[in-house]
């Protein structure tokens, strides 16, 4: 039965046995004894101790496992024995001393490499990283800058995402050498001779000067005041895109639990959704993928903000980062491919004309033409989108509902009264819009001199929502006089024209009749109906569009705009 020790190596925390203890306390003894009187030493030792802990770590399974001698063994073969790396100038020399280590060279990892930066390390980084010139490296990404925008873009989220070669071990990581001994006591040595050539450098008689001076200009204490506002403004910001990430990801997590839930119990809304959609994909799916593209960039806004408040924040490590990066750009390829196949099924119309002949009553003279409205639809419980709306029948039944429907009168070529519905509706295919506007269910019937259209068109909800209407043509002999109730306001087309140049909506109420040129002519229209005494004009604006209609010592000018288009007519008599 051994006995177990716990020990604190650079601030991680293990449970050793006894006997590794030992060797390892005095490998580590014999190492501060190697390096005394060095310069540096203290950091020298300091990294050799978190590479020690850091190989301790990479070989435990769980937490209360126990390190053994066999792993101490092992640690020390990678590392290296103090006798090897002896502290003289001759392991800086230009022939390298034999080693009883090896040298075989690691993995590299990405790192910002801020000793030979310029802005913030990235490219002298992935010089490391590539094995290619930093030079050509920062050429691209200002090319890329220039002519696409995607070189600032990209650098900014490398300097945002890739951490800084801060440390020694990471310094050696970021070059792919082994972390030992030598390179660590190599690494620092080196720095320390970076210092004492600066040192060596100096103009003393400048420093001399300066210190005599001993005094701090005007413009020192005002970039000081510069310096400590734009901390604070840093702050600032940092604070701004926490509450802006963490408010977004808090309302995106929200909203997609709850599509879950609607979906998971058939709410009539997800009904609406399948109705819309021509992907074939599951509003869960959809709704994922949007959370994953919205939110994972708000989250790197989040975790920017808190990087910029915390001084000391642990980074969440590259593969955490790449690994969300990718799935940013996985989400956003597929709602891309998912958006064309949706815009696709509208590329074609396919239409369907029924042509019929009216045999009318003899009770009147007169034609009488009106709208009917639905009856048996409940208006209480319907989503619209654009101008269908998906609603229910007396029975509960779901139907796809629109008012799209538009009435023109034009002349007849004999004597017969006709009548032509047009249905229109897109599809992905011109055969599968042919197909779906068959499948418009329109109406009409005869009473007496009477024409009795639908104002409405339906469709089973299988045909989905394609931008379904109905154009109807009512085909009256010349000399025939009709009469255009009330209920056509608002669905008589353009094409049917008149000889007082009313708006179409205007047209209700009135007699009209059958004119050799195709026009209606009014028969009981009053003698002021388009002109006024003053010679002026007016100007009408309501839910129908803009009419207006200028009148000036007999040069008139008309002007219609509505759903249809711009309409404008001008003369002068």
């Amino acid at each position: 039965m051994n006995k177990t020790v716990n020990i604190n190596l650079a601030n991680t925390f293990f449970h050793i046995d006894e006997e590794a203890y030992t060797k390892l306390r005095r490998y580590l003894e014999a190492i501060k004894r190697s390096f005394s009187g060095t310069p540096g030493s203290d950091e020298i030792i300091a990294d050799i101790e978190a590479r020690v802990a850091e190989l301790f770590s990479e070989k435990m399974e769980h937490d209360r496992q126990v390190i053994t001698q066999k792993e101490v063994d092992e640690v020390i073969q990678v590392m290296g024995q103090p006798e090897d790396y002896m502290v003289d100038e001759d392991i800086f020399e230009d022939a390298p001393r034999q080693k009883t280590t090896s040298s075989t060279s690691r993995v590299k990892k990405l790192y910002r490499d801020t000793d030979q930066k310029y802005i913030g390390g990235v490219c002298s980084g992935l010089e490391y990283y590539l094995g290619f010139d930093a030079l050509w490296i920062r050429l691209i990404f200002i090319l890329l800058a220039i002519f696409t925008g995607f070189g600032l873009i990209a650098y900014i989220l490398l300097w945002i995402l890739v951490p800084e070669a801060a440390t020694t071990s990471q310094k050696l990581d970021m070059r792919g050498e082994p972390i030992n001994i030598s390179n660590i006591e190599r690494k620092v040595k080196e720095g320390f001779d970076d210092v004492a050539d600066r040192v060596k450098n100096v103009d003393y008689e400048e420093v001399g000067n300066k210190v005599k001076s001993s005094s701090r200009t005007f413009f020192d204490t005002i970039g000081d005041i510069i310096l400590f506002l734009f901390k604070v403004f840093a702050k600032f910001i940092g604070v701004l895109l926490i509450i802006i990430g963490a408010a977004t990801l808090i309302g995106l997590f929200v909203g997609l639990v709850t599509v879950g839930i609607i979906d998971v119990v058939h709410f009539p809304g997800v009904d609406f959704y399948d109705i819309v959609n021509t992907t074939g994909a599951p509003v869960w799916l959809v709704s994922v993928l949007m959370f994953f593209a919205i939110g994972i960039p708000f989250f790197f806004l989040l975790y920017l903000g808190l990087k910029i408040l915390v001084n000391n924040l642990k980074s969440i490590g590259n593969i955490a980062k790449f690994s969300l990066l990718g799935l940013w750009l996985l989400s956003i390829g597929i709602l891309i491919a998912l958006g064309v196949r949706q815009a696709a099924a509208h590329a074609y119309t396919g239409t369907t004309t029924v042509n019929e002949t009216l045999v009318l009553g003899q009770e009147s003279d007169t034609i009488l033409i009106r709208m009917e409205s639905a009856e048996n639809i409940d208006y209480d419980n319907r989503f619209r989108f654009e101008n269908l709306e998906m609603v229910y029948d007396e029975n509960g039944t779901a139907l796809l509902y629109s008012e799209d429907v538009a009435l023109n009168i034009r002349k007849a070529e004999d004597s017969i009264v006709s009548l032509k519905i047009r249905k229109d509706a897109d599809g992905g295919s011109y055969e599968e819009a042919r197909s779906r506007s068959g499948q418009i269910d329109y109406a009409y019937t005869l009473e007496g001199s009477e024409i009795v259209l639908n104002d409405f068109l339906t469709t089973d909800i299988e045909n989905k929502m394609r931008d379904q209407e109905v154009r109807t043509t009512i085909y009256i002999p010349e000399g025939k006089i009709l009469r255009l109730d009330a209920s056509l306001k608002g669905h008589i087309g353009r094409s049917t024209r008149n000889d007082k140049d009313l708006y179409r909506s205007d047209l209700v109420d009135y007699l009209w009749v059958m004119g050799s040129d195709g026009e209606l002519k009014c028969l009981n229209c009053p003698e002021t109906l388009n002109s006024d005494d003053d010679g002026g004009g007016h100007i009408i604006i309501n839910e129908e569009g803009i009419n207006i209609d200028v009148e000036d010592g007999g040069e008139s000018f008309r002007m219609k705009v509505d759903e249809d288009g711009v309409e404008i007519k001008a003369n002068d008599n």
